[in-house]
């Protein structure tokens, strides 16, 4: 029997690194996340389009137009998308403040949480000493987690046909090397110094596809992970808490599990922290 969803309705949706014109975005993953999940602002941080994949070789089937589509009917409707440009989306940081079809470009943002916190958004990027300094290094590095996902898109069709749940092998891969697992922890530790440096409680970024909500230091880091590998966004409750959800459905399919983590206290539940 298939479950029966209801539709979500949250204060904020985040959610970044889907990476329109890449073979591995998740396209109907993505789709059918949106379906059931509805804000009063979504808020994209980054790597929305990936125009380093489209520079090399044009790939741009049915399932990104829609995702398109489903962003600008949620515009028109009355949300309000705030678009944040990371390194592969790059183009559109010349056209900070400007609208495009009901969704506004923003170089980064604080957003100010039910609760009075306030959370510096950026991609995170900037903070990617590989990113901003050695561009070339960086492609390659792209270059290879390319042909990770590839072995994702194999293992995935497989994994269907057994009736097993989505695994990615990219993302196991990057957790088992001592370097990325290094590369994470000082990415996020650098990028909580920025949200300190800026006076604000915590930091909402994407860039490293690792999704996770932890504390670092007194500042409350959050990371919205990706759209090629763990399927994953962060909610903002009506009340200043915040979630992190695993989407591990796509389409009409028999079941929608879907793994949520514990939300993040409101302020008034930290104080005796």
């Amino acid at each position: 029997m298939a479950e029966i969803l209801e539709t979500r309705h949250f204060r904020t949706l985040f959610i970044s690194d889907i990476h329109l014109g890449s073979k591995a975005a998740k396209t109907d993953f993505l789709l059918d996340f949106l379906r059931y999940h509805e804000a009063d602002t979504i808020v994209l941080v980054g790597d929305v389009v990936d125009g380093w994949r489209l520079k090399r070789s044009w790939y741009w089937p049915q399932g990104c137009n829609d995702v398109v589509q489903k962003l600008l009917r949620k515009a028109r409707k009355g949300t309000r998308i705030v678009y944040i440009p990371g390194n592969h989306d790059e183009f559109l940081r010349a056209f900070p403040g400007v609208h495009f079809g009901g969704i506004e470009v923003a170089d980064r943002m604080v957003h100010e949480a039910a609760d009075g916190r306030k959370y510096l958004v950026l991609h995170g990027d900037e903070f990617d000493v590989v990113v901003r300094n050695i561009r070339l290094l960086a492609y390659l590095g792209d270059w290879a987690y390319d042909a990770a996902i590839a072995i994702n898109v194999v293992l995935a069709a497989v994994r269907r046909r057994l009736n097993l749940p989505y695994w990615s092998f990219s993302a196991w891969a990057k957790l088992q090397v001592k370097q990325a697992v290094n590369f994470i922890g000082e990415f996020q530790k650098v990028v909580a110094e920025e949200a300190r440096r800026n006076n604000v409680d915590g930091v909402i970024c994407g860039h490293i596809h690792h999704a996770v909500m932890e504390d670092i230091d007194g500042i409350r880091y959050i990371n919205t992970g990706d759209w090629v590998e763990s399927c994953t966004a962060i909610v903002e409750h009506r009340d200043g808490t915040f979630e992190l959800i695993s989407w591990q459905h796509s389409g009409q399919k028999a079941e929608a599990p879907v793994l949520l983590s514990p939300p993040v206290p409101a302020k008034s539940d930290m104080q005796a922290a």
